[in-house]
Order: structure tokens, then sequence, then C-alpha cells
């Protein structure tokens, strides 16, 4: 038998739930389990490719569901259980590879997170306008697995699920936590709304100020999201750029592409004298600039001249500065680097990847990691060292910011390209280590919800697909297929202004974080209180 803490707002909730017997009962029991994994699931479908960013909401809902009232080591079971159920499909891309050990371990440490706002969750569902607390308590969760272990791993923000949903707008308010925040509120208010029409116990005025807190958190989103529509806007600020984003495509998929890499910078040099040639003919029209993705030279040009060759021969055709994605070692370091390769000048400008992605780019823990086995470590043999510096490139008076690929899933990562003065983002990255899996797609959508966050155009080449250009609206206007050579030539606007998003930063977050510790505070308080006066 169970006993539930205290209830601030509802007294008849004392009393313990009784335990059905018999096959039934159990049974009967195992049912918050199997809800709780079914409502995991439910939010993984949310996530792209699939546009059903609104099964988020009955998600959330059921998820309070199978919390509310319950023991804190009974949340914290189901919190892991749903955690299992949403990332266990939504993270299996990291197996592509290198097998179900890494995938099934990550998700395992990443559930925990989950299991924990479980708890907060069923803490604060006992206090008035719960579902504002419970929300801020996700939001909680998903800072603090964006930074730890091993820098974080910010995947799987419910806010990375919306880049089609009404909510869309919000990130131009207060960046990915506020946008996750009120997804995740509304799926709360939606099941209190739902409690209050099936309960008829309570008082009227109780009800009426219970009824009043769920409609304010469905209603609140969604009327935000409508009102915050006026600070999405594709016009043109500082004129326009045309811009070319190549997709060479890659031998074959997996990690063996590293071991092609001259192929693999061919192909991006073969597209790019395709275009040259198309802008000759009057197909195309001629860019001011070709991005190119990460790893399109995994041979450094920097040490090999036959690399540096083929890039420089692919820039004197196309006439303008090609942005290159380059495997580069300096003093003895590692760098994923972006190199501006000037068609006369040759390389110009760098910036080297400063979020590094772990056990992909460096690989922590790498003697228990060599324990289990030896082939990983065999793989990444040397860690890649971090970038310092904010990338952005002036580009004959545009200034282009730069994400590299995985970092394009931390905020601060793609805000300070701005802030330093990008007028568009660029999100070089390369997916063929993860074959045809939903990851590429997964990607493509933060892409849509970053350039919303900040109002820019951003431009998505990647080596295998799907390579993108995205307005400042979220809209795509044109992507290739995937594993196939492509390129990609618009009009972009640039654009100069900044969003509250990104001159607030880290800031709605720590607020969200603050809420969700005041919450938890007043809910055991609220208990401790309650237990002293139930011993007196």
């Amino acid at each position: 038998m169970t006993v539930t803490a205290p209830s601030v707002d509802q007294p008849d909730q004392l009393q313990p739930r009784p335990a059905p017997g018999g096959p039934a009962g159990r049974l009967l029991r195992l049912v918050p389990a199997a809800a709780s994994a079914l409502c995991g699931v439910l939010l993984y479908l949310s996530f792209p490719p699939r546009p059903l960013w609104w099964l988020a909401l009955p998600a959330f809902a059921g998820f309070a569901w199978v919390l509310r009232g319950r023991s804190w080591k009974a949340a914290l079971g189901l919190g892991y259980l749903f955690g299992l159920g949403f990332l266990l499909p939504l993270l299996v891309w990291t197996g592509v590879e290198v097998g179900p050990g890494p995938w099934l371990a990550l998700v395992a440490i990443e559930a925990l997170f989950v299991a924990l706002v479980g708890v907060g969750v069923t803490a604060v569902s006992r206090l008035p306008a719960w579902p504002v607390w419970a929300a801020a308590v996700w939001i909680a969760g998903e800072a603090l697995r964006a930074r730890v272990p091993f820098e974080g791993f910010p995947w799987g923000k419910i806010a990375f699920g919306q880049a089609d949903g009404v909510f869309l707008p919000l990130a131009a308010v207060g960046g990915t936590p506020v946008l996750g925040f009120a997804v995740v509120l509304c799926g709360f208010g939606l099941y209190e709304a739902g409690r209050l029409i099936a309960e008829r116990r309570r008082t009227r005025a109780v009800r009426r100020g219970a009824a009043t807190a769920a409609l304010l958190s469905v209603a609140v989103p969604v009327v935000g999201a409508v009102a915050a529509r006026a600070l999405v806007s594709d016009t043109a600020e500082d004129g326009t750029a045309t811009v070319a984003v190549i997709q060479g495509n890659v031998p074959r998929a997996g990690l063996g592409f590293n071991a092609q890499r001259r192929a693999v910078l061919d192909y991006h040099a073969r597209e790019t004298h395709k275009l040259a040639a198309d802008v000759r003919a009057g197909k195309a029209a001629k860019p001011d600039y070709v991005l190119w993705p990460e790893n399109s030279s995994d041979i450094d040009p920097f040490a090999y001249p036959d690399a540096a060759d083929v890039i420089e021969k692919a820039a004197k055709d196309i006439g303008v500065p090609v942005s290159v994605g380059g495997v580069v070692e300096k003093d003895g370091k590692l760098l994923n680097e972006q190199i501006l390769w000037d068609p006369v000048k040759g390389p110009t400008q760098t910036y080297d990847k400063r979020q590094i992605q772990p056990f992909g780019e460096f690989l922590p823990l790498r003697s228990l990691v060599g324990a289990i086995n030896k082939t990983w470590t065999d793989m990444a043999h040397q860690d890649f060292s971090r970038g310092s510096e904010p990338g952005v490139f002036d580009i004959d008076g545009t200034k282009v910011g730069l994400a590299t690929c995985y970092e394009a899933a931390f905020d601060w990562a793609v805000r300070d390209t701005v802030t330093h003065g990008a007028q568009m983002i660029s999100v070089p990255s390369n997916n063929a280590t993860f074959d045809r899996s939903e990851m590429t797609y997964q990607q493509l959508a933060m892409s849509r919800i970053r350039a919303v966050e900040h109002s820019r155009t951003v431009t998505v080449p990647v080596t295998s697909g799907v390579s993108a250009i995205i307005l400042p609206d979220g809209r795509i206007t044109q992507r290739t297929g995937m594993f196939v050579p492509a390129y990609l030539v618009q009009k972009v606007p640039l654009r100069t202004s900044t969003t509250p998003a990104t001159e607030l930063g880290v800031l709605p977050e720590i607020a969200l974080v603050l809420v969700a510790v005041g919450g938890i505070g007043w809910a055991i308080g609220s208990g401790l209180r309650a237990r002293r006066a139930g011993d007196a």
C-alpha cells in the first residue's frame, strides 16, 4: 500500500490508494507503467520526419495522468519508463554503425534525467496551478542534460519537435526553453482540464480557481504563439545574397566513408564544377559564395598540396569564395575546421568547431571504453581539440555565421554567431555515418527552429543529405534527397535585427529553472508541514 504525500489543494486525496488483489489487481498495477512507456513513444512520434508535432500534447497529458498523486519512488520508475519510450526510438541512429551497445548505454543514462523530472512533476502536481510548475520542471531537466555529462546532450529537446507546429513563433520570444515550456504546459493543462471535468467532489470556489488555472495553461501558450507571429519575418533588412549549397555525396554510407577521403573531396569539387558550368550556360544564377559541408575535405589541404589543388581549382572555376569543411592538424591538435577559400587569395579565414561530439570527435573514459571494445578506441585514435572563437566569416561584406553539425543542438553555439554580427547562418554537417536514419531529419528540424529563434536564413550543406535552404520564418524553400549529388542556389534575405530570444540568451532558461526549483521547494515544505501536523 502506497500513501501519497499531502495535497495543497485537494485534502480529499490524503487517503491512500487501495491496492487491488488477485491477478486482476496485478494487471491493473501494470497499467501506469505501460501507459508511461506508451506516452513516451507518443512523444517520439511527434518528432521529425513526421509532421505530427501535436502528439506531444496528449503525450504530456498522459504523462501527467500516470504521475499525479504517486510516491516519489513510483514517479522515478514511471519517469524512467517514459524516458525509455521516448529516447529508445529517437536515438536509435546512434547505433547504426557501432552496434546497439553505445545506443542502449546513451539511452539508459539520458532516461535517468527524465526519471528525475518525473519525481519533480509528481511533487509539484499537488500545488495550485501545478501545470506551470511541472512544465518548468521539465525544462529544468532539459537544461541539466544539455550540460552534463561530457558537455551535455540536448538532443530530444521538446522544441526540436515543433518545427511544423503552431507554437514555433515562440522560439523568437525565448528560444528553445520558452518554446518547449509552452508545449509541455499545454499538454499538462489539457490533462488538468479533463480531470476537472470528470471530478465533482470539490467545492465550487476551489473548482472555479483550478478550472481557471487549467484553462490558462492551455490558452496562454496558444495565444502567446499567435501573438509571437509578429516577430517572424523573412523580409530582407540588409540586402540579399545569392548562396550556393553543395552536396557532393559519399561513395558509401557509414564510418567507412573516412577511408575514402579523397573520393569525398573529389565529389564536392565535381559538383562545384558542374554548378560553374551551369552558371556559364545560364542554367543557374551565379552565387556570391559557395558552402561545402563538414568533412568535405578530410584530407588536410594545408598539409597535402593535392587536396589544396582540388579545392583551388573548384574555387577558381566558380569564381567566388568557397567555405570548405576540413580536418586539419595544427601544432599537434586535430581540428574540425571550416576554411574560407578565396579563388585568388586561397585560404583566408577559418573557424574551428567548439562543441565537439563525445564518443564521436573525442572519447571520454578512453581506457574504460578500450577495455570494453578496443575497436572503438582504434577508430577514435586521436581526440579533436575545441576551437575558442565564434564562427563568423566576412565574405565581401556579408557576415555568415557557422555552427558546425552537432553545434546546432546547443543554444549558445548558434546564438553567439548572431551576437557577433552574422546576417545569415550556415550549419555544415556530415550525416553519412548515420546512413538513412531519422537523424538527418531531426537535425534539419533544429536548423528550422534556429532560423525562427534568431530571424536568420539558415543553410544546411550536408555531405550526403538532406541539404536545405531555410528562410528566417522556418520554411524550407529548397532541399535535396539523401545520398545524391546536388547543388542548391538561391537568393536569400540578409537580416541584422535581433529577436527577444537573441537578446535574452540564457535568461529565459534560468528563469524557468528558478520557477522549477521554487515549485519543488514549496512542495517539499508543504509536505513537511503536513507531516508535522499529522504527527502532532
